[in-house]
Order: structure tokens, then sequence, then C-alpha cells
């Protein structure tokens, strides 16, 4: 949906194309922060379905929903009062003088997008939660349905909203966080709906939604916080990057953001492998079936390396006809930025980022978190903070540097985890 989006708000303007593209970046920075209980709520779920417990599982689900409902009004508070300071970093000195009346601002652009995502973030935080959890627990045909449902609604609104076709008004960015809004609305309606199901593998409880349990917080906390600290880390760190890139100027940032969409579709389907060894890593655990969890993990890694090499294969055949979908022909300073090249970098990223997905969803289901943590920490300080200022601003590589750095990034820590997963350390790990 968000290649969608990108579509059309590449049409307002290359420059509010890449302000809505930093605003994504926030939300997703802030909304990791919930990954400390959907995580942690993931792993202690499959153990309980695992040995046929499904109260034990109904009630973690009950827990973590509260939880969430109870983060999403910190969350939309940030993102709307945090907004006009966080954007400050984008430079646009270079269309200064060349300025036209249809020019749209990347600046005004995110903060108008991000200040009207924030009025839905208790939906769109606690949805979140819900459909994670039911992903998580191996319903991915519910999680399929509700999500589809999200984004053909989304798909649908947002021309219309962004254009003002059928008599609707002409919203600019503000249609596209509307009708954000308005999917995601529709998609909770639906998530309540399932899980209040008695046929649903999981089933919200009212009572266990609305009666804290702080045995329940503690270990959630506890198996849930190195994933968290992880994926924050990662994603500050991803932030980071950005603003280097925003720093190199706007026509970087666009490409930078058009990549990154493009990329947020293709992990898509390796989350979706990694979800699948995490889920039955976890639920073959929880049974005491070691053999067929490190089987089903390192079939799953050999599976997504074929898919790898299929994407690769694919973006190096189509990569001009990928430009021209997001860039105006007006915007002739995009389009001879040496996209091509930068792109050829990116499709290589594809196959070890693939790969590492995989990999580390099995070594989560497993409950081997803190390993995953500290190399992810280890690769953020090192690659993506330290390595890519060296080389997009004291070796001038530019934006192409930035994606070599990332591709090293991914080789990497997939190799690192390969090896600790083929160890089998993780078959000693004891969830409490």
């Amino acid at each position: 949906m968000w290649l969608i989006e990108a579509v059309f708000i590449g049409r307002l303007s290359a420059a509010a194309l890449g302000g809505v593209g930093f605003a994504l970046q926030i939300i997703l920075l802030t909304s990791t922060l919930l990954l400390t209980f959907v995580m942690g709520a993931i792993i202690l779920i499959n153990r309980h379905l695992g040995s046929d417990d499904r109260w034990g599982a109904n009630h973690i689900l009950g827990q973590t929903v509260m939880v969430g409902f109870l983060l999403s009004i910190p969350i939309g508070l940030v993102w709307y009062f945090g907004s006009p300071f966080l954007f400050q970093l984008i430079q646009e000195k270079e269309f200064l003088t060349n300025i036209s009346s249809s020019y749209v601002s990347g600046m005004n652009s995110g903060i108008q997008y991000l200040q009207l995502i924030a009025m839905f973030a208790p939906i769109l935080v606690t949805n979140f939660v819900a459909v994670g959890l039911i992903r998580g627990a191996g319903d991915t045909h519910k999680s399929m349905i509700i999500n589809v449902t999200m984004n053909v609604t989304n798909a649908v609104l947002t021309p219309i909203l962004i254009n003002g076709y059928f008599g609707f008004p002409e919203m600019g960015v503000r249609g596209a966080a509307l009708a954000m809004g308005i999917a995601h609305s529709l998609g909770f309606c639906i998530t309540l709906f399932y899980l209040r199901k008695r046929t649903s593998t999981l089933f919200l409880s009212f009572h266990e939604l609305t009666t804290p349990n702080i045995k329940s917080f503690k270990q959630l906390f506890k198996m849930g916080l190195p994933t968290t600290v992880e994926q924050l880390v990662w994603s500050m760190g991803q932030l980071v990057v950005t603003g280097y890139v925003a720093l190199i100027g706007i026509s970087a940032l666009a490409i930078h953001q058009i990549i990154l969409r493009i990329q947020g579709v293709l992990s898509m389907f390796y989350l979706g492998f990694g979800m699948a060894a995490m889920t039955h890593m976890g639920k073959n655990l929880g049974a005491n079936n070691h053999h067929i969890a490190e089987h089903t993990g390192k079939m799953t890694h050999r599976i997504v390396f074929v898919f790898g090499l299929a994407i690769l294969v694919v973006m190096i055949l189509f990569s001009k006809p990928l430009l021209h979908l997001f860039i105006r022909k007006e915007d002739v300073v995009i389009a001879d930025f040496g996209f091509r090249m930068i792109f050829l970098v990116f499709a290589l990223v594809q196959v070890p980022k693939a790969m590492n997905t995989v990999i580390s969803g099995s070594l989560r289901g497993a409950g081997d978190i803190q390993w995953i943590m500290w190399i992810n920490i280890f690769a953020v300080l090192l690659f993506e903070i330290s390595l890519n200022w060296v080389g997009a601003f004291i070796l001038h590589f530019g934006l192409i540097g930035i994606w070599l750095v990332q591709g090293m990034d991914e080789i990497v820590k997939s190799s690192i985890n390969y090896f600790r997963f083929k160890g089998g350390k993780w078959k000693l790990i004891r969830i409490s």
C-alpha cells in the first residue's frame, strides 16, 4: 500500500514524496516500542499453543492488546507535537531558485501527514498489535484477509482524497493520511470480529483485556525487551541514515524513499517466511519436537534463498519502469540521478536480507533473542551510523555509498546468524 501511495504522492512533487517517506520512518521508529510486548507475546503464545494450553494463550493475548492501547496514546502525542521539530532535518535549498506555484514542500507535507495520522494512533497501534498476534499464532489466512481489506480500501481512497475525485475536496498528502486512517479503522473492526469468534485460534476475552496482571506484564517485558531494543536501535539507525540522505539533498531523499518503498513491499515476503519459521519453531519446541523444529528452519532458509535470487533477476530487468512509476517527467533532476546503478546495488542487497530475516525468525522462535539484539546493535553502530557517514560524506560516494554499506550490513548479519543457528545452542534455551 505504501508503494501505491508513493505513486500518487510522487505526482504532487518529489519533495512531497521525500517528506511523507520521512514521516513513515518516524512512525516505524516510534511503533517499534510495541515490539517489547508483541514479540514477547508471540513467543509465549506459541509455547502455550504447542502444549495445548489455550487459556494461557488467550490470557497473553488480552494483556498484550491492553498494553498496546495504553501505549498508543503517548505515541500519538509524540507524532503530533514532535513532527515540526523532526522535519527540520529536510534540506530543500536546491529547489529554492526554481520554485513554481505548483511546488509542494517536503517539510510541510511530512508534518501534515504525520499529524493527521496521529489522530488515528489508538486504532492504528491497537490493530497493529492484535493483527501481529493473530499472524504470530499461525492464523495467517485471517491476518491476510484483514490486511487485504485494509489495503484495498486504502488503495481506493488514496487517489480520491489526494486528487479530489467524485466531488471530494482535493486534500493532497492529508488525503493520503485520511485514507490510511479510515482503512485501518475498518481493519480494526474486522480484527475485533475475528478475535471474538470462539472458533478462532485466539479468543479475546474482555475480562483479560480489562484486568491487568503484573506477573504477565513482567513476563511479556522480559521476553520482548531484547527484540524491542534491537528493533528500536535498528529503526533509529534507519532514521539516522534517512537524515544523512536528507542532508545530501531532496533529490537523493526522493530516490531513497522510492527504494525504501520497494524494499518495504519485498520485505513483506521475507517477513512472511520469517514469521512462518518463527511460528513453527515455537510450536515445535513447545511440543518438544527439536528435530522437526531444526528441519523446518533449514528448509525455510533454503526456500527464501531461491526466492531472493528470483527477486534479484526481476528487479534488474525492470529497474527503469519501476523508476517511472514514481517520478513525474517534470522532475528531470531525479530521472538523471544515476538511479539504475543505485538500484542494481539495492537489488543485490535483497538476497542476504531475505536470508537473514528467515534465520533471525528461527532464532527468535527458539527464544534466542538476546543474541539477535546484540548482533543488530553492533551492526547499526558499525554500518548504519559510522560507515554510512564515511561513505556518503568523507569518501563522497553519496547515495550509492549508503546502499553499498547496507549490503555489507546484511551479508555480515546473515552469515553470523546462520552459524549461530547451525551451532544449535538455541536448543538449550528454556522459556519460563
